[in-house]
């Protein structure tokens, strides 16, 4: 098995729904950052492009993977290829572009993921019937269940903010908890810089989200979003955004005396009860530490993408061992946003550039997945 080296990690700016990159097509955002990691490493034909994305049905033209290597003016004969693990797609761009490697089967691999939240396109379904007299439903794509299957048990379809609920209930954490932890997570994404990964859009170059006005105060004004009396908020949850991230993954050979950020170790997935999907990445997280022959204790850095507060509470609250204070030093999704496919990668590059900023360090990446995922990489240097 070959050694594989993080070289690069870069990542658009994340925009707001219907906001400053509101405008920008999903392959067109997805070509952006393929293109810059490509050309500021020298990189003129990379063995493969894989990106993740989570819908698919619209300007992503199914394929975005091989759009976004063609937009990004890489040579025709680059193959592009697409994968879908929803909010851990971009994940599992980098988890697949590793075993690729890691196999010999490849030497330098573009992966990464995008999605547009606010582009996202209405679907309408086919009729049973040619010609029919009634009227039709258009079903919007951008987040959650739709086209349900009418067999599928009730309890694995809950909204992803019942879920969330449902996990606080469980950990009996409370709205207060919720805001304090969002309001945290907004501060320290305030004081971060993210030059180091991030290639403006145009004149954007800073993620929409972050509120430096954010208080406990204003959190605690908004209602609940899935539960009358419920604790889970768009305060306390990540919001929709729109944004593109990508990593230059390669071998020894692939390297050519470039310094990488960081190396793969392992990746590990899990699965559990759909609604209980935002606990997805516990297992996965110590499934890939003992792949990676580590521990919790061996941590110097961690990511875990927050879709809510509670649900990242409530993985703190599984993992004992998993230090709060290694968890998200520069903010989470909650002020940096959540473009689904996107995530994945995004953490990923955010663990491997702190690793690199620190010289040395054991990094650990992974986020929960909806209908009961999770994801995890261990990085090191």
């Amino acid at each position: 098995m070959k050694t594989v080296y993080v070289v690069d990690a870069v990542r658009t700016p994340f925009g707001r729904h219907n906001g400053a990159l509101a405008g920008i097509r999903p392959d067109d955002l997805a070509a952006h950052v393929v293109r810059a990691v490509a050309e500021r490493n020298g990189v003129e034909a990379p063995d493969e492009v894989i990106l993740g994305n989570a819908n698919g049905a619209g300007e992503e033209n199914r394929n975005v993977a091989r759009m976004a290597a063609l937009l990004a003016g890489l040579p025709v004969s680059t193959p592009g290829a697409t994968v879908n693990r929803l909010c851990g797609s971009g994940m599992e761009a980098v988890i697949q572009a590793y075993r690729m490697i890691a196999l010999g089967d490849a030497s330098t691999v573009i992966a990464g993921g995008v999605e547009s939240m606010t582009r996202a396109p209405w679907v309408l379904p086919k009729p049973e019937r040619a010609f029919p007299a009634g009227g039709a439903e258009l079903v919007s794509t951008t987040l959650g269940w739709r086209l349900v299957n009418p067999n599928m048990p009730a309890e694995h379809t809950v909204p992803l903010g019942e879920g969330a609920e449902l996990i606080a209930d469980k950990h009996g954490i409370t709205r207060e908890q919720q805001d304090a932890y969002a309001l945290a997570s907004h501060q320290k994404a305030a004081k971060a810089s993210f030059e180091r990964e991030i290639v403006p859009v145009g004149d954007v170059s800073r993620d929409e989200g972050i509120r430096e006005d954010s208080s406990l105060d204003k959190l605690a004004r908004l209602k609940p979003v899935f539960r009358k009396e419920g604790t889970v908020t768009a305060g306390n949850s990540s919001p929709l955004n729109d944004g593109a991230a990508a990593l230059l993954l390669t071998d020894e050979d692939g390297l050519g005396g470039r310094e990488p950020l960081a190396r793969i170790t392992a990746g590990a997935a899990s699965a559990l009860e759909p609604r209980y999907f935002g606990l997805g990445p516990v297992e996965a997280a110590k499934r890939a530490l003992a792949k990676a022959g580590r521990t919790f204790a061996d941590l110097t850095t961690a990511e875990l993408n927050e879709a809510f507060a509670a649900q990242t509470l409530g993985c703190l609250a599984e993992l004992p061992d998993l230090d709060p204070a290694l968890v998200n030093p520069e903010g989470g999704a909650i002020a940096l946003g959540h473009p689904l496919g996107a995530s994945g990668a995004r953490v990923t590059g955010a663990v491997a550039h702190r690793l690199a900023a620190a010289g040395s360090g054991v990094g650990l990446a992974c986020l929960c997945i909806g209908v009961g995922q999770g994801l995890a990489v261990v990085l090191e240097r």
